[in-house]
């Protein structure tokens, strides 16, 4: 009889015990000296964890060209940031491929070592935030929540979580987090000609047509800090170009004579950017070495 019982209460530990892993999990911290840099993911059973990425991708400040205005103003609001002064979230938008998000790995390189760390999030998971924060809040680290490429379709859930999230609950704001954001959108929303269309009021439309825009713009107006990119001209292309294969141990006389494949390039691309020129320096140089 003992023994019978034993064997079911054996049982029934392990069926609770199963139960208990599909069953959602407050967020654990992570062990913070594995990484500078972390990825918030959640898995099949809907627990969040935060992954340490062991290989950043390398970028220096001095690398990026031809966006020194832009750089100046990321810089000095993350120095003030990690040296616990008073700093802003941040949104940078514009053309594709012109530095946005290099621009902050940059920064991450350059101020891990004071205590800077990043946490990367996707758009779908930024109504996990709040205990993305919760967990990071006592550290003595400043931590940016980085969201790439973000932007939003009408009606999804994570524009107003987000909103909330930065500037819009009764809780005060973490002083060692901020959002930096990404986006090819300025406010983040599509933004439809029937929007400034709808000032002039029908009989089907909105009473008050002009709330359509305030709700579209509201969530960017949030980020204390915009900055802005803009697509290079040919001689900044060929100056980034330039700068890259440099970097990439290529001979002068062999970067002068590649300024026409380099145009030729761009034009098959249909784009002059920074991204369009990294990936011709990459080809040049390893067909260099062949």
């Amino acid at each position: 009889m003992n023994e019978n019982f034993e064997r079911l209460v054996t049982r029934a530990e392990q069926l609770m015990a199963r139960i208990e892993s599909v069953l959602p999990q407050p967020l654990g911290a992570p062990d913070w000296s594995a990484a500078v840099a972390w990825r918030y993911r959640k898995r099949s059973s809907g627990h969040g964890v935060l992954e340490p990425v062991r290989q950043v991708a390398p970028m220096r400040l001095e690398d990026l060209k031809e966006i020194d205005a832009q750089k100046e103003k990321v810089q000095r609001n993350t120095a003030q940031f990690v040296q616990g002064r008073t700093a802003n979230n941040m949104l940078l938008t514009g053309a594709r491929g012109t530095g946005k998000s290099s621009l902050i790995r940059a920064c991450l390189h350059a101020y891990a070592p004071q205590g800077l760390r990043l946490i990367e999030v996707d758009k779908a998971d930024l109504t996990d935030l709040p205990d993305i924060v919760e967990v990071v809040a006592g550290r003595p680290e400043k931590f940016i929540v980085y969201c790439d490429d973000l932007s939003f379709e009408e009606g999804e859930g994570g524009y107003k979580a987000l909103k909330s999230i930065l500037d819009g609950t009764v809780a005060a704001s973490t002083p060692n987090v901020l959002v930096y954001a990404t986006s090819n959108r300025r406010h983040l929303l599509p933004e439809q000609m029937k929007d400034n269309l709808s000032y002039t009021t029908s009989a089907d439309g909105e009473i008050h047509p002009g709330e359509v825009v305030e709700e579209k713009i509201s969530l960017s107006e949030r980020f204390g800090l915009w900055v802005s990119f803009y697509p290079f001209s040919q001689e900044e292309y060929l100056a980034i170009v330039a700068q890259w294969l440099a970097a990439l141990g290529v001979a002068e006389s062999a970067i002068a004579a590649a300024r026409p494949e380099a145009l030729v390039w761009a034009l098959e691309r249909g784009s002059r950017s920074g991204r369009v020129a990294y990936q011709f320096a990459r080809d040049f140089a390893g067909r260099q070495d062949a």
